[in-house]
């Protein structure tokens, strides 16, 4: 039995299925395809968070066919929604399934990306595509694995390919501009950006549809103007001091000739962020509004984009990049002394810190030198490695040389189950305000290849919003404490973390 509610209105649908499925004399799985048309119409209309609990009641009773398309269509809806570690254990179900459709294969692997299992999910796309070369949801993923590890080329053929195969998928225009921004190609990405939204929904998604207009116009601001311009030639190594604030590494710079400011080196932010006094003093303006998300109540929210012409650190100059300028600022926070941060990441740089001799190398390719520990290393808006906490959660961390604790997410303390003895709370502030869910949790275990550390007091903080922004699921963060033990490459071209200890 099917019953199909294509072409009725919303509304008249759901009373026609609930009143189906309120029927005693129905059978178990007449009542399962009711609540699977009833799910479909809810993610035809965007309303995910309502479809979660009907794609739930149509695998009860449901034959083998109906619990697999119930599943596929619930982890649809918990990814879109970003519920990552939900997300993560209904792809488990599916896989368990055994479905031999390609495109929920897929599915079970845009799980575990989401998740930041990207090795795992890699593996997977690349069965879907030995069997089925088609698959455009499997080139997806593939393009997007490609990207996280800086192979831009192979990465935009793998995308292109998956647009010829399924041209209506919005998402993958979105991951199409996503490559070419990172690519440099500026105006490529805002017509990706912009067919994106055409493929949207008019009535839904508006502030997702008005965030990527926003980056087309601000991409588009650039004109004939080469974005983050690297002047020199490509081999050149520029070394510059450092001074170390607290535990901030922090270097001297000149922001359009103006200066000298004091920076942050902050990998752990996608682009150079100006208070709003510097910002005016040097005469960078806002452009468009982007989003913004981080540790801290406040979650989500819009901060002014604009356009410096130019910085300069050391022999190192850049021109026409990216600054988010922090307005309208947060109030009620601590005063910092350094306001104004940097990523070399966020220009392609590889970036090398020498702690204790506060030397600060920042190479387009560094020269290769042998390390002690390596780390895999994946670039998805932030760059991660992989950790394992209590010896069987792998989780990605962000390599954040502006934080200053070793510490995990809300969701990783949940997904270990680990109950302290006590729970000690913690006044933790975030790019974003005050985390008021932030504790201390004693006793865990976390290992980085063979770096371990057995009885770890590491700090729980609620990174959900900003999980959600990078679109998967941020295990915990390397800050100083960590990386200050080691000389530390992070090696962009070779996609590694190379540790050095002293």
């Amino acid at each position: 039995m099917r019953i199909v509610f294509r072409g009725v209105l919303p509304t008249l649908a759901l009373a026609v299925a609930v009143s189906v499925v309120l029927s005693a004399s129905t059978s178990s799985s007449a009542r399962s395809e009711v609540q699977l048309e009833l799910g479909d119409l809810l993610v035809e209309d965007e309303r995910y968070w309502e479809a979660i609990p009907v794609f739930t009641r149509a695998k009860e009773g449901g034959t083998a066919e109906q619990i697999e398309r119930a599943s596929a269509g619930l982890l649809q809806a918990l990814l879109v929604v970003a519920e990552f570690n939900q997300a993560f254990k209904e792809a488990r179900f599916l896989q368990g399934l055994h479905s031999e459709d390609p495109e929920r294969r897929a599915l079970y692997g845009d799980g575990l990306w989401s998740y930041g299992l990207f090795e795992e999910a890699e593996a997977v796309y690349q069965d879907i595509l030995a069997e089925w070369p088609s698959s455009a949801g499997a080139r997806h993923g593939f393009a997007r694995s490609l990207a996280a590890q800086g192979r831009l080329d192979d990465a935009l053929n793998e995308i292109r390919t998956a647009l010829a195969a399924a041209p209506e998928r919005a998402e993958f225009y979105h991951t199409l501009g996503s490559i070419q921004r990172r690519m440099k190609r500026f105006g490529d990405a805002a017509d990706s950006f912009d067919e994106f939204v055409g493929r949207l929904r008019p009535s839904r998604r508006a502030a997702k549809a008005g965030w990527a207009r926003s980056q087309a116009r601000f991409l588009r601001s650039f004109g004939d103007r080469e974005p983050v311009d690297i002047q020199g030639p490509e081999d050149v190594v520029h070394t510059v001091p450092f001074t170390l604030d607290g535990d901030k590494v922090v270097v001297q710079a000149y922001i359009n000739e103006e200066g000298p400011y004091d920076l942050v080196v902050d990998t752990g932010a996608e682009q150079m962020v100006l208070s709003q006094e510097t910002a005016q003093e040097v005469g960078v303006r806002p452009l468009v509004t982007t989003i913004s998300a981080g540790v801290g109540d406040v979650g989500v929210r819009g901060l002014d984009l604009g356009r410096a012409d130019s910085l300069r650190i050391g022999t190192l100059e850049v021109s026409n990049l990216p600054a988010i300028i922090k307005n309208p600022p947060l109030t009620g926070l601590p005063e910092s002394r350094v306001k104004d941060s940097m990523s070399p990441l966020a220009f392609g740089l590889s970036t090398k810190i020498d702690y204790r001799n506060k030397s600060l190398v920042m190479a387009t390719r560094l020269p290769y030198e042998p390390a002690d520990i390596e780390l895999p290393m994946r670039v998805h808006r932030l760059a991660v490695v992989r950790g394992v906490v209590n010896g069987e959660h792998p989780k990605s961390f962000v390599i954040d040389t502006g934080g200053e604790v070793i510490s995990i997410s809300l969701g990783t303390a949940n997904a270990i189950d680990t109950v302290p003895p006590r729970r000690i709370p913690l006044r933790v502030f975030g790019t974003s305000g005050w985390d008021a869910d932030a504790f201390l949790l004693p006793g865990v275990r976390l290992a980085f290849s063979e770096i371990e550390y057995d009885n770890l007091s590491v700090v729980v903080l609620n990174l959900h919003r900003p999980s959600a922004l990078l679109g998967f699921h941020i295990g915990g963060i390397i800050g100083h404490r960590f990386l200050s033990e080691y000389v530390v490459s992070i090696d962009m071209q070779r996609s590694m973390l190379r540790l050095n200890r002293y």
